[in-house]
């Protein structure tokens, strides 16, 4: 019985963290830093809407190839998301961001077949 009474406190203890402590981010009921009320989605802190919705194709701005986004890598650098064809070539724009961001303002057109990535 004892037992019983204390998962059960620790049940509550968890869903009280989750649903107002710092977990509330995680399930979508955020913090109010917007001070707009949550309505479920997700703002970003200096926008008071939901986020955008990506685009269906991307260029990986380290390959140079067309990116379904349901099916890519992702990674978030200065507040954008880039979206990648495969692990390497995340890893390798996580190695320098600055460089692979910069080149992704002025990409060329999309390759359509590239190296084994």
């Amino acid at each position: 019985m004892n037992s019983l009474i204390y998962f059960l406190m620790l049940g509550g203890l968890f869903f009280l963290m989750m649903r107002f402590g710092c977990g509330a981010h995680v399930m979508g009921h955020g913090h109010g830093h917007t001070g707009a009320p949550s309505d479920g989605h997700d703002a970003s802190p200096d926008s008071s809407g939901p986020l955008r919705t990506p685009p269906d194709k991307v260029v990986d701005p380290v390959c140079h190839v067309n990116v379904e986004t349901a099916k890519a890598k992702s990674a978030v650098y200065g507040g954008q998301v880039y979206y990648f064809c495969s692990q390497d070539c995340r890893a390798k724009f996580e190695t320098d961001p600055p460089t692979y961001a910069k080149d992704a303002s002025t990409t060329p057109a999309a390759k359509e077949h590239h190296h084994a990535c």
